[in-house]
């Protein structure tokens, strides 16, 4: 296994990168949870910039949330937003990334991987967003059963997911020669 080092180029990506995931947050139907474009954020950043460098841009998107920044959706941030109802959901963007990029490391780097890749890190972001979810609504509300947690949280959400998925795909077969 070789060993890559991370140059001033790659830094820069990642910063764009956690940049853009602002954006997509920022973009928001404000609902609870809110409709934004985060996930289509972290399809396109690990499109563009694969395993590593992609997970590096939204652990970096996370801590600057986590330390205050306005970063998350409808210009929110702070360790509350992460550790309320919907803070796993944004975790699980992190669970996401390292999902797409162990089958990047597994299955290399092609569209068809991609494209699966996506859909089980979406899934991923989902369970353990949902886990999240509800646990801190049985702590400050009372239980939740897993079909309403999923019926709030999840399935609302599936279709608008997976079209940002097949954009996603469009843009980075565009874009990706010209991230190197």
């Amino acid at each position: 296994m070789t060993k890559t080092r991370i140059n001033t180029r790659d830094m820069v990506y990642m910063a764009v990168c956690a940049a853009l995931l602002a954006v997509c947050s920022w973009i928001s139907i404000p609902v609870d949870p809110p409709y934004t474009l985060q996930t289509m954020g972290v399809f396109l950043t690990m499109g563009l910039l694969g395993g590593k460098r992609g997970t590096i841009a939204v652990l970096l998107y996370i801590l600057l949330g986590a330390i205050g920044l306005p970063v998350f959706a409808n210009f929110a941030g702070g360790v509350g937003i992460l550790l309320g109802t919907t803070g796993g959901y944004i975790v699980g963007f992190l669970a996401s990334a390292l999902v797409m990029w162990g089958m990047e490391r597994l299955f290399g780097r092609s569209p068809a991987v991609l494209g699966f890749s996506m859909v089980l890190g979406l899934l991923a972001c989902y369970a353990f967003g949902t886990a999240w979810y509800m646990a801190v609504y049985a702590r400050t509300a009372g239980a939740v059963g897993v079909a309403v947690a999923l019926g709030r949280c999840v399935i609302p959400f599936i279709i608008p997911d997976l079209l940002k998925i097949a954009a996603a795909m469009v843009i980075v077969s565009r874009m990706e020669r010209h991230v190197g």
